[in-house]
């Protein structure tokens, strides 16, 4: 091992293992997360038993334009990924079972998790919802002086024996396995970590790199998406382990002298990045797609409500993650998949619900609605902590104004 000691966590399934948590008869099959309320269980009482029996929705009955969240690795054996269309994913798993996605309850069980983690390891960095990245550097050890006597083989040891600790502990907090990658660098940690998953444990040294790492597809590297894998591949570079053997100056008139120069460290292992444990969120959103294309004529009641239930969530998640924000953004993706976004900053920030909303409206009637929506959401921006906020409140006496006149969502 190098000086530094870096681990990334990742939940298995996150999604779906929490639903399994839920509904524990549905173990070992095939489960996917996605659609709408419409999709939950129904439940009935045995006439003779009177224990309670639940039917579940089958992917094959689906209908509409969802997409997959997540999916039990059952259903992943065949074929189905998260942001496949359902009835694409009907096709390949007709008889999977299909569940509406529980984001309040996924929410909670992150928390715990984090915490769990946050008692034997603070130095983290909070990647989302369902993964994190620890540096275990000095996690055991006194102090320098002893990290600097450790040898490579007793740092192995460690980095194990920690590793199995946090996936206890994770384990006991949540009763949900994880599977963790340990490695020199965040970039290494990453990948070690889908490499034995479900539930593994995998340290990657430098000595690993060539024989489980190059193998891979260049897309695996955190960092390469689709489009450049796609230009890779019309390269002649398939493999991590081809784009690791490149050379630096033909990556660089290729791609730029940043990326090039990126994907070259990278594909040879190279990462320096610091684990940030203060990093703030610039936004905070919510959006929902619908299950059909909605009128803002026809169907004006119910957008009104989901405008208003979209606005109260946003609201519920700036308190509960303490913060307040001043500007209030709108988005729109119309039934041509066009995309539309309106912005207003207001006097005082704020994580009231109804202010939101009603700047969230003066957005809105800034926008054409002739044609029909796909997608709604609401963000803000301009974020600062609650507590730091509080003494300088004025009154948002711009958005009090432009809310006189309602928006064609006002009920």
């Amino acid at each position: 091992m190098t000086e530094r000691l870096i681990a990334h966590l990742d939940m298995d399934a996150f999604y779906a293992s929490v639903e399994l948590l839920r509904y524990p008869e549905l173990r070992g099959r095939a489960v996917v997360i996605g659609g709408g309320s419409s999709n939950q269980p129904t439940e009935t009482a045995d006439p003779v038993t009177q224990a309670t029996l639940r039917q579940f929705t089958r992917l094959r009955d689906y209908a509409g334009r969802g997409v997959v969240t997540t999916a039990t690795y059952e259903a992943r054996a065949l074929g189905v990924h998260s942001a496949m269309g359902l009835m694409k994913a009907a096709r390949l798993a007709p008889d999977a079972v299909l569940l509406p996605a529980d984001f309040d309850a996924y929410r909670q069980y992150s928390r715990r998790f984090k915490a769990a983690v946050n008692a034997l390891a603070p130095q983290v960095e909070d990647r989302g919802i369902d993964e994190i990245y620890i540096d275990l550097t000095m996690v055991g050890l006194s102090d320098a002086i002893a990290l600097a006597a450790e040898t490579e083989v007793a740092a192995a040891e460690r980095a194990r024996r920690i590793g199995h600790a946090i996936k206890d502990a994770v384990r006991a907090a949540t009763r949900l396995s994880c599977s963790i990658g340990i490695s020199a660098n965040k970039l290494l940690a990453k990948i070690a970590s889908e490499l034995d998953k479900p539930d593994g444990l995998t340290l990657l040294s430098a000595g690993d790199i060539a024989r489980r790492v190059w193998p891979l597809p260049a897309g695996k590297l955190n960092g390469v998406g689709p489009k450049t894998a796609a230009r890779l591949d019309a390269l002649g570079i398939v493999t991590i382990g081809e784009l690791a053997a490149a050379d630096r100056g033909w990556l660089i008139n290729h791609f730029g002298a940043s990326r090039g120069a990126w994907m070259h460290e990278a594909a040879n292992g190279r990462d320096q990045r610091p684990i940030s444990t203060l990093s703030e969120p610039v936004t905070i959103s919510r959006e929902t797609t619908f299950e059909r294309d909605l009128s803002a004529q026809r169907d004006r009641d119910a957008l009104a409500r989901i405008f208003t239930e979209l606005c109260e969530d946003l609201a519920d998640d700036l308190r509960r993650k303490g913060y307040v924000g001043r500007t209030i953004g709108l988005k729109l993706r119309y039934d041509n998949f066009k995309t539309v976004t309106r912005d207003q900053t207001i006097a005082a920030p704020t994580q009231d619900a109804a202010t939101i909303r009603r700047a969230a409206g003066a957005c809105l009637r800034r926008v054409a609605l002739e044609r029909r929506i796909r997608l709604l959401g609401v963000r803000i921006s301009g974020l600062c902590r609650a507590e730091a906020a509080a003494a300088a409140a004025t009154p948002a006496g711009a958005v009090e104004r432009a809310a006189t006149t309602p928006s064609l969502f006002d009920p």
